[in-house]
């Protein structure tokens, strides 16, 4: 007999060290510190065969009860049923198998919420403000769309000559590299002149290191530029409080409003494409085309 919070301990290896789809370890610290919190405290003293609807209920009537997020109480449900899900006997087949109620369960309903987008002008005011390296980040961010791991994963290498494109393929998370967040997210993102004569000045004649760094070289940390860069440029303009995904919002919002194509803004973006026409479709591998589009629809904000 296996309880549960064995079991949890158990998955949450396996998922990282997997070969079919591991797990970031980002994603895995969330789950554990949802595990610690609460998904051991009310159901790890359980065998796994007991974890069922009636326990999950329980489980969520206390989430409810301490006015989690639809999102949130989902989200940790859904770790139970991944971890029950992944267990299984020699010949491969489910140990512990389940057909979940959602009705009995009474997971509350998820409603659409407005995300934290920024707009040309608050874009424009966060650039302005900022010096430095910082500067040429946010700038970046803005005008690519790149997420903030993969940015501050780019090295030197991954910039071509002029600066016109960066080469992702690596992403960093709290100092540490790894790979994309999917297999879509490793492609080329260009960048219109004016942001490119910031960065290529940015780097100046250095041949190696990463792009965006500490002074003695070392990863950044993105709490760290949270905490000390992007929060208090917000506060000094009147911005509330949000993530470095706003920048990458806007540069959807702004890449549509251009009418550039969608399966380039896809590729940009780094997105799976949505039929198999987008599996036909190398309009996004020729570089003069990307490059010629970066220009035409330019970072979208004044700096």
């Amino acid at each position: 007999m296996t309880r549960f919070s064995e079991h949890l301990q158990w998955y949450l290896e396996f998922v990282v060290s997997r070969k079919r789809n591991p797990v970031k370890p980002s994603t895995v610290l969330t789950w554990r510190v949802c595990a610690d919190k609460w998904l051991i405290p009310s159901l790890g003293h359980l065998p796994c065969e007991e974890v069922n609807n009636k326990a999950v209920r329980s489980l969520v009537e206390k989430m409810a009860g301490a006015a989690l997020a639809p999102q949130t109480i989902s989200n940790y449900v859904a770790v139970v049923k991944l971890s029950l899900g992944a267990a299984t006997d020699e010949n491969g087949e489910p140990l512990y198998p389940r057909k979940w109620n959602h009705a009995f369960l009474d997971l509350p309903l998820i409603k659409t919420h407005k995300q934290p987008i920024f707009t040309p002008g608050t874009v424009s005011s966060i650039v302005s403000n900022a010096n430095g390296q910082a500067k040429v980040l946010l700038a970046v961010l803005a005008s690519t769309g790149l997420r903030i791991g993969e940015a501050l994963g780019l090295g030197v290498e991954h910039v071509s000559p002029d600066a016109r494109t960066l080469l992702v393929e690596r992403s960093c998370w709290e100092g540490t590299m790894q790979t994309p967040k999917t297999p879509n997210a490793y492609r080329k993102v260009d960048l219109c002149t004016p942001i490119a004569v910031m960065l290529g000045e940015h780097l100046g004649d250095r041949k190696n290191g990463l792009v965006f760094q500490t002074r003695s070289g070392t990863p950044l940390l993105q709490c760290n530029l949270l905490r000390r860069k992007l929060y208090p440029l917000l506060e000094e303009i009147n911005v509330a409080k949000c993530g470095f995904h706003a920048f990458r919002r806007f540069r959807a919002t702004h890449l549509r409003k251009s009418r550039s194509p969608e399966p380039l803004i896809r590729y940009w973006l780094g997105h799976s494409g949505v039929s198999i026409t987008d599996v036909y479709d190398k309009s996004s591998s020729d570089d003069g085309f990307r490059q010629a589009e970066a220009e035409r629809v330019g970072a979208g904000f004044e700096f």
